[in-house]
């Protein structure tokens, strides 16, 4: 069982304020002014506990 849905990693991202500016096969690339964070998207799977705080502090949300 994953920890957070891929929906919720993305729709967080794009609340504060990220840009999706490309995909390379299964991984969602946001952008905002400067920071790249990469969400990997393999279906139903969802994100992992860690793989989601590493998300959080990329984006500098943690």
């Amino acid at each position: 069982m994953s920890y957070k849905s891929v929906k919720d990693v993305v729709d967080l991202l794009l609340k504060n304020g990220f840009e999706l500016k490309g995909q390379r096969g299964s991984h969602l690339k946001f952008e905002k002014e400067g920071r790249i964070v990469i969400v990997p998207n393999h279906g139903s799977k969802g994100v992992e506990k860690g793989t989601y705080h590493s998300i959080l502090r990329q984006a500098g949300l943690k």
